[in-house]
């Protein structure tokens, strides 16, 4: 199972004048954290580093579950005071971009005040609202017009779930997390098209809103404000913020693809078409990148989704729960300390599971695929005891349930895995492409097991880096708007020259293949 670091690249560009860098800040929030990077960029240089990184935790309030939006917003104010001291002010930042998470928001009074904190999208009151919606529109109608994969938390179904809400009836404007913190950085308002694009009111064929399934279930688009596109201008840092940070007027901040898979995917280092490219972090979602979406009735229920990307493009994947399953895990064994999973009284007392880079290295020598569970099923979406869970849902099958945390996180990785198998086969027969490779960007690229098992599965090579591939994306919008780059080959030479990158060889023994096959064949997917 070999691996090896590749600088696969040719020399810097002789063709232009060298021009020295600029310096960019990444706001980039995920589910569990933010942070604030810190760029140089140019036609032959790409660097980042962290100058912040501060937690994102839920708070749960009146049986709400909330982000905690305020908290965001001071470490990105944290963030941008360490980024304009790095590396010395005598280079002030050239532009900011912010990017985030998707579906959810903030609802703004007519004074611009916030109304409450935004909901958090595990949250349950969403619960029986598509089915609800689906009385008026069906979901086939629903996804010909919009090409969005069903999940009980688009923001289409937190919209119709908040209807008769006080906020909702008070609220004048409606910004998506990451256009919410641009307006506190700026005071303007807009809404990026790439995280529009997940709401499940955008149209991926126009790139524009659907009045039509607005209009059927009661959706006030008026609350939007106007679509901005990646690489637009998106105001400057208002006084208030240039005093809070220490950063000098006027400091520029630029529309980036600012739900975090685009930015992601607009940095993945290929250097070919045929690519297949997983996200992984709390999410992992795998597919294409196309020149236009698929809303066909077969697409719809192998329940995959048509995102857009930056120039035109469609993100079309499918959502995996992800790392999400062995974060929950991990808090679970924090607070009771297992060493083994009972599926009716939980999790036993013990010894903990020490670092993750241990409990990894006891994974690999667990015994492979002997347990696996369907990683894309919506019943481990909500928070809680993930261990018993999983062990429930292997016994359901008629599989030994893991009982260690070693056997648990094996079945967890296994199974993601096996549903990046599955994603990556069903993209490339859906959309009649092939594939010769396989980029795994995000924070999962750090996970060698991961990789290596997701090459196996798929027998296919897995380029693995980025893993800060949202804040470069985010960076290299940014950095093209500025001229610096021309286009999307340019950025993704820049990536692939710069960034370090591992590639993962799949086992290519019958054996392996057959036993990957017959993975596939005992565990139905949802």
């Amino acid at each position: 199972m070999p691996n090896l670091n590749l600088n696969l690249n040719p020399r810097p560009s002789q063709h232009r004048t060298p021009r020295p860098p600029h310096r960019f800040a990444a706001i980039d929030l995920g589910a569990s954290s933010g942070r604030v990077m810190v760029a140089e960029a140019g036609p032959d240089t790409l660097t980042l580093q962290e100058a912040h990184r501060f937690p994102n935790r839920p708070v749960r309030t009146a049986g709400t579950l909330h982000w905690d939006v305020l908290s965001l917003y001071a470490g990105i104010l944290d963030g941008l005071r360490a980024a304009g001291s790095s590396s010395g002010s005598a280079t002030p930042l050239t532009s900011i971009g912010v990017d985030g998470w998707a579906v959810d928001y903030g609802l703004l009074d007519a004074d611009g005040a916030l109304l409450g904190n935004p909901v958090h999208y595990r949250d349950s009151r969403t619960e029986g609202i598509a089915a609800k919606a689906w009385t008026t529109l069906p979901p086939t109608d629903l996804y010909a017009t919009t090409g969005i994969q069903y999940a009980p938390f688009n923001t289409l179904y937190q919209l119709i779930a908040a209807q008769e809400s006080a906020q909702l009836a008070s609220a004048k404007h409606l910004l998506l997390i990451p256009d919410l913190l641009t307006y506190w950085l700026t005071g303007e308002l807009g809404t990026e098209l790439t995280n529009a694009s997940t709401t499940q009111l955008v149209d991926p064929g126009t790139g524009d809103w659907s009045h039509e399934v607005a209009t059927l279930l009661g959706v006030d688009l008026g609350l939007f404000p106007p679509l901005r596109l990646p690489g637009s201008p998106a105001g400057h840092l208002l006084p208030q913020v240039l005093d809070d940070t220490g950063l000098t007027a006027p400091t520029p901040v630029t529309t980036v693809a600012s739900h975090d898979t685009a930015s992601a995917v607009a940095a993945v280092p290929a250097t070919t078409d045929n690519f297949a490219y997983i996200c992984t972090g709390t999410w992992s979602l795998a597919g294409l990148e196309l020149p236009a979406p698929i809303r066909t009735e077969e697409s719809r229920e192998a329940n995959f989704t048509n995102e857009l990307g930056i120039d035109g493009t469609v993100r079309y994947l499918r959502n995996i729960m992800g790392l999400w399953l062995l974060q929950e895990c991990q808090r679970t064994w924090e607070t009771t300390g297992p060493t083994t999973t009972n599926t009716t009284t939980g999790p036993a007392k013990g010894t903990g599971t020490g670092t993750l880079e241990a409990l990894l290295r006891e994974a690999a020598r667990s015994p492979a695929l002997r347990s696996l569970v369907d990683a894309a099923d919506p019943a481990f979406l909500p928070p809680g005891n993930m261990p018993r869970r999983i062990a429930q849902a292997c016994e359901a099958t008629g599989q030994p349930a893991p009982r260690t945390p070693a056997e648990t996180t094996r079945c967890i990785l296994d199974s993601l895995a096996l549903a990046h198998r599955r994603a990556i086969e069903d993209a490339q027969r859906l959309a009649d492409r092939t594939v010769d490779v396989i980029h795994i960007v995000g924070g999962g690229a750090r996970n060698m097991l991961l990789c290596q098992l997701t090459a196996d599965a798929c027998g296919l090579p897995v380029v693995a880096g980025p893993a800060e591939a949202a804040a470069l994306g985010n960076v290299l919008v940014q950095a093209r708007a500025q001229g610096l780059l021309r286009d999307r080959h340019e950025m993704r030479t820049l990536l692939a020259r710069t960034q370090q990158l591992t590639r993962y060889e799949p086992t290519r023994d019958t054996a392996s293949r057959a036993a990957w096959h017959e993975a596939s064949r005992r565990v139905p997917a949802a």
